[in-house]
């Protein structure tokens, strides 16, 4: 241990790194640190026997990838995780290790031996998807049996804004706009009062929505909506008996209703639904069929694309960049690509 060193404890040296960030870094770049740095911290306690930061070695390093990778980790998966998800563990690693130089935690120059594994074009993107087809099936049977319910609106909120699921669970009362010739949504970043946005108050936008969808929006309110105020005394507009919708309710939903049993649909498993592990609750996300909120989010941005929106309106709307957009939101095949192309040339 070199004599310029101050020991601390993984978990009190990710603490400091943690409040460092408040001011520089935003929520949701925070909250993917806490997020990665517990997977870190577990192996130190777990596996590496470390508890003084000035112990770390390259070899630890090395050690921990190897870990990570294999499925390390309490809360993570039993098999090997994705590139992509290794490699931004390992550059939150690396940053940290990088602010633990600067607090003489460890030496300096550390941090450049965290090993990150190199990405191909394709191990940057998702392969999940789902096609656009899917879902007017979907609404079509909420807005049937299930209308105007907590379900209804979640889903059609995330369909007909493209917003992620933390936006829509941020939407107060207050942010709606329902009576008028031209219906709004409206999301706003309140990160004082645990809603923040991705993208900060950047990602602030006024979006319209469909006379339908505000007719529906009104109902649910009028309705089955719970009043409730959340714990800063907000009236959200997705509620529980408890307050503000949580995200795993948010996220339970669209794995429910992405099962195609869910809708009446046969099963592409060969599955008895009545038999079947996966129609619980807990256990739909397990279904191979469901789909998550950021795939439902690609869909959209496909079906706009596809529809000859222009990348522009779809970035504004959606709050996502036009590059982020083509490399992980649009899902379009090659063949629908070039009907785009065709179609811009032939006006």
């Amino acid at each position: 241990m070199s004599d310029d060193l101050e020991p601390i404890t993984p978990e009190q040296a990710v603490e400091i790194h943690l409040d460092s960030m408040r001011d520089d870094s935003a929520e949701w770049t925070r909250k993917s640190h806490r997020s990665h740095l517990r997977a870190f911290v577990e192996w130190c306690r777990e596996e590496g026997g470390i508890d003084n930061m000035n112990e770390l070695t390259g070899r630890d390093l090395y050690h921990f990838r190897v870990w990570r990778r294999e499925g390390g980790y309490s809360e993570g998966q039993d098999e090997d995780i994705a590139p992509k998800t290794l490699h931004s563990v390992l550059t939150t690693v690396r940053s940290f290790l990088r602010f633990c130089g600067e607090i003489e935690a460890v030496h300096e120059d550390l941090y450049l031996k965290v090993p990150l594994p190199s990405l191909s074009p394709g191990d940057e993107v998702s392969d999940s998807q789902m096609v656009p087809e899917r879902i007017p099936p979907i609404l079509e049977y909420l807005d049937r049996y299930e209308y105007a319910s907590r379900d209804h609106v979640v889903f059609l909120l995330l369909w007909h804004t493209g917003a992620r699921l933390g936006g829509v669970r941020a939407l107060d009362l207050r942010d709606l706009d329902l009576d008028g010739r031209k219906p709004t949504v409206e999301f706003v970043h309140r990160p004082e009062s645990g809603t923040p946005l991705k993208n900060d108050g950047g990602g602030e936008r006024v979006n319209r929505v469909s006379d339908r969808v505000a007719q529906t929006l009104q109902d649910y309110i009028d309705g089955p909506r719970e009043r409730q105020t959340d714990d800063e005394g907000r009236h959200p507009l997705v509620t529980t008996k408890q307050g503000r919708v949580n995200p795993s309710t948010m996220r339970n939903i669209v794995y429910r209703w992405t099962k195609p049993c869910q809708i009446g649909d046969e099963c592409p498993h060969d599955k008895d639904p009545d038999t079947c592990e996966w129609t619980s609750y807990n256990t739909a996300c397990k279904c191979p069929s469901t789909r998550s909120p950021h795939d439902l989010r690609k869909a959209r941005v496909t079906k706009y694309r596809n529809d000859g929106i222009a990348r522009g309106i779809v970035s504004d709307r959606l709050d996502a960049s036009t590059q982020i957009l083509d490399k992980h939101y649009d899902r379009a095949s090659k063949r629908e690509k070039a009907d785009r192309r065709w179609s811009e040339i032939q006006r």
